[in-house]
């Protein structure tokens, strides 16, 4: 028999059982939270008395009247705050209906029904307790991945939620599920209650054993109680091609990421290269060729340029070479001007003859 069949009988079987159990002293009647509970009483009515002559009214455990029927008439003014507004009388059946159930509704409820006589009311009826159970369903599971597995080890961590149910849940695990395998395992439950509503969430994680070469199929169960329906969230599907995939991209995260950053920086340096090389060029090859031809007049400085030296780049050579004849140029100037100061101070003081000019004496 499959496992969902034989947890529902389970519940349906409980139900009967709290049902007919203690019928003597109370009948147990079940709603869920936000519906509608019917509390019967049972009054039969033989003598088929007007309802003029009938008082009627609900309490519950505490005393505190629910609905009162008063000759016929509802008298809303003697119903307790946390009632008003909330029941109404089936008088077909004797049957009182109170909406929109809370959780602290649950509890025991009287019948009473009175005949007004010559010397005031008479009670005719008084039901057995009605003791009202509350229920809330809980959410649907809801599963999710909370880390993947590491390098060292094959576990995966999950976690599990469900929301809003009531009473306090029994139990919580997690069903792994592969193609030749089952296996549960009990989840440690993390329970909050609502102050104002008092319902119920439940929350629980675990660190599941996952195959690496293996198609895997996980599922959370929740057990409310057992009145309820076990709750099983969706599967979260894990095959090995994928995990194996991502188990590839975070063996080579690093990688991934550092490569943009070496892409950026070697253009960075490839580009500070090319500014720091048209900086030192001198200008167009033509100026280099000018400058080679002017330093001819100095010996020294054709055989520097002529003398390069071959493992040096060409931009390098032409760059010594201007600098060279620059330096030997200007000790030609240098060489030039003082040889032509010389001469203009011989001249200037006398002391110098043309060529081929010879100076004669003359004597009277």
């Amino acid at each position: 028999m499959d496992f969902q069949c034989i947890m529902e009988l389970r519940s349906i079987l409980f139900v009967i059982f709290i049902f007919f159990s203690d019928a003597v002293s109370a009948i147990k009647c079940l709603a869920y939270f936000s519906e509608t509970a019917d509390l019967p009483c049972h009054f039969i009515n033989p003598q088929n008395i007007s309802l003029d002559e009938l008082v009627v009214f609900w309490q519950d455990q505490h005393n505190r009247v629910l609905y009162e029927l008063y000759k016929g008439k509802e008298k809303p003014e003697n119903v307790h705050p946390m009632y008003k507004g909330r029941t109404s009388l089936d008088q077909d059946n004797w049957t009182l209906r109170l909406h929109n159930v809370q959780i602290k509704d649950r509890g025991s409820y009287q019948c009473y029904v009175h005949r007004q006589g010559p010397n005031g009311l008479v009670s005719i009826h008084q039901k057995i307790d009605n003791y009202l159970l509350v229920l809330a369903n809980f959410s649907q599971p809801e599963i999710s991945l909370i880390s993947n597995r590491t390098e060292n080890s094959d576990n995966i961590n999950f976690t599990c939620a469900s929301t809003k149910g009531y009473p306090e849940p029994k139990k919580m695990s997690f069903v792994l599920k592969t193609e030749n395998s089952t296996n549960e395992y009990d989840a440690l439950m993390n329970i909050f209650q609502d102050n104002i509503t008092e319902l119920y969430n439940v929350s629980g994680s675990l660190s599941l054993p996952v195959s690496p070469e293996a198609n895997v199929s996980i599922f959370c169960v929740l057990q409310p109680t057992l009145t309820q329906t076990w709750l099983r969230s969706q599967p979260y599907n894990i095959d090995a091609k994928s995990r194996n995939t991502r188990q590839l991209f975070t063996d080579h995260g690093i990688l991934i990421t550092t490569l943009p950053v070496l892409f950026i920086v070697c253009v960075t340096v490839v580009s500070l290269i090319v500014k720091k090389r048209k900086k030192k060029q001198p200008g167009p090859s033509h100026e280099c060729e000018a400058i080679e031809m002017e330093g001819e007049e100095n010996e020294q400085a054709k055989q520097r340029v002529e003398n390069r030296v071959p493992e040096r780049s060409d931009e390098t050579q032409c760059v010594d070479n201007i600098s060279k004849t620059a330096s030997d140029l200007v000790t030609v100037m240098r060489s030039k001007e003082t040889s032509s100061s010389f001469r203009d101070k011989e001249h200037k003081d006398g002391t110098h003859e043309p060529f081929g000019v010879h100076s004669h004496s003359h004597h009277i």
